[in-house]
């Protein structure tokens, strides 16, 4: 019999979990706050409390909305965790997840924390990766029974990692996503087709543009060599100007460009113009 796991939460990503974890053949408890979660859940047993849902499996994954209700729905379970393994799929911080290793050790617990990188619907497919950091003798124990969500991916023994690079990683894709919406709200003040501007245009030119990063940070691990910038800042900071003015021409905030902007043009003046964007991390790390 394949090892039986618990899932606490039910909402689109925890149903996600269940169901892959009960597709593969793993008796699957699940329980939820509100009763009746998720009714279209087929293949699992439902706790009546949440002691129930814990004491019922050696393998126990919280997904929930975030830390404070992790910790208000484990505390009343907190006896029935001694020997098992906690693995927490919620988002949150690195100081969050060192925290709730530290609460498991208490309670006798192996930890895992966890970073989920897909969308529901990405959960057992392919393309879906999920960062674990913590425990690396539970991570190993468990490797298989997790990898029917998704790709596991153990990225070190301190608890915050995965936490600390799921972040990183949302971070990157908020700030696509935002250049992508300041680029469709100045290219529809003209009318221009966004669905023709994005297919033709945007993608193919983010992706090309993405593939100068291993490079920025390969300068950013070993250094630059020298005179190997491209398009060095100051270049940079002179033509973003045009981005600004451009914007509120068009009437375009240009709030999410700003603060970029303002970066570029403090890199120059502490004597990084001709530097690449790596120079921008080391300013990004020394900020106050």
């Amino acid at each position: 019999m394949k090892t039986p796991v618990t899932v606490l939460g039910l909402g689109a990503m925890g149903s996600a979990l269940a169901q892959a974890f009960a597709a593969a053949g793993h008796p699957t408890t699940v329980w939820n706050r509100t009763p009746g979660r998720a009714p279209g859940l087929t293949g699992v047993t439902r706790a009546r409390t949440v002691a129930d849902a814990v004491a019922s499996s050696p393998l126990i994954v919280v997904c929930l909305l975030d830390d404070a209700s992790v910790q208000e729905a484990l505390g009343p379970a907190a006896t029935e965790f001694s020997g098992r393994t906690l693995v927490n799929l919620t988002n949150g911080t690195p100081a969050q997840a060192r925290r709730a290793a530290d609460w498991a050790t208490q309670q006798g617990a192996d930890y895992l924390d966890g970073g989920i990188m897909a969308v529901p619907a990405m959960i057992g497919g392919p393309h879906a990766f999920i960062l674990y950091s913590g425990s690396e003798a539970a991570f190993e124990q468990h490797r298989t029974t997790l990898a029917p969500l998704a790709r596991p991916q153990y990225v070190g023994s301190d608890p915050g990692l995965a936490a600390l690079q799921d972040l990183a990683l949302l971070t990157g894709m908020y700030g696509m996503f935002g250049g992508a919406a300041h680029a469709l709200a100045l290219t529809s003040s003209e009318k221009i087709s966004p669905t023709e501007f994005t297919e033709q245009l945007l993608v193919p030119w983010l992706t090309a543009m993405l593939s100068t990063l291993p490079a920025i940070a390969r300068d950013l691990e070993y250094g630059a060599e020298p005179g190997a910038a491209g398009s060095n800042l100051e270049m940079q900071s002179t033509a973003f100007v045009n981005l600004l003015d451009a914007s509120r021409d068009q009437g375009v905030d240009p709030a999410l460009l700003a603060p970029m902007g303002d970066l570029l043009a403090r890199a120059v003046r502490e004597g990084h113009g001709d530097e690449d964007l790596a120079a921008v991390v080391r300013l990004l790390r020394t900020a106050e």
